[in-house]
């Protein structure tokens, strides 16, 4: 070891990543354990009850539940987002979510004449089809909210109990008793 280097000795490469693994494993249980406690709330934290329904809805329009497994919904998406915003650093993000929720309901209104909450199914759909058209390059507040909302729903369902192990059906590390080896030569 030379004289500035400053590294443990006792720590190589290999303990370094099994370090780095049990990271990132403890950071995505935290993420689960997180969903289903705030799912376990009997109130919103951050959104009004009004604007719970709304994400909550906004949520399962985006994640359903289908055949293969339960949507955003079940996945309590909704209280997961809402109690990220509970404890968010800065009143900026909260804003961002008031303003894009309205923003939603306002493009609602002009479309259908009613809240998306009134709205039919098929007119909360054809909105959000609108709304997702312009995903690339968002003009309006509502475009710009449901590349952040749509992110944030993703975000919290994949870190979910039912999104990690009944959609992606994900079944953890698995213990390899034999590896047959590959021959490169079979390789087409």
């Amino acid at each position: 070891m030379a004289d500035g280097d400053r590294r443990d000795p006792r720590l190589d490469r290999r303990d370094v990543l099994k370090i780095a693994a049990a990271s990132a494993a403890i950071t995505s249980t935290l993420g689960v354990r997180r969903v289903l406690s705030a799912g376990q709330a009997a109130s919103p934290r951050f959104f009004t009850t009004s604007e719970y329904s709304l994400v909550d809805e906004l949520a399962e329009e985006i994640i359903p539940t289908d055949s293969h497994s339960p949507g955003a919904r079940a996945a309590r998406v909704a209280a997961y987002i809402d109690g990220e915003l509970a404890d968010a650093w800065t009143a900026e993000e909260r804003n961002e979510w008031r303003d894009g929720l309205a923003a939603i309901d306002d493009l609602s209104r002009r479309t259908s004449g009613k809240t998306f909450l009134e709205a039919t199914p098929a007119e909360r759909v054809a909105l959000l089809t609108a709304i997702a058209s312009k995903e690339a390059s968002p003009e309006s507040a509502a475009e710009k909210f449901f590349v952040t909302l749509k992110s944030r729903v993703a975000f919290a369902y994949y870190t979910s109990e039912i999104g990690i192990h009944r959609e992606m059906e994900y079944q953890g590390n698995v213990y390899l008793q034999e590896f047959v080896g590959y021959d490169v030569r079979t390789e087409k």
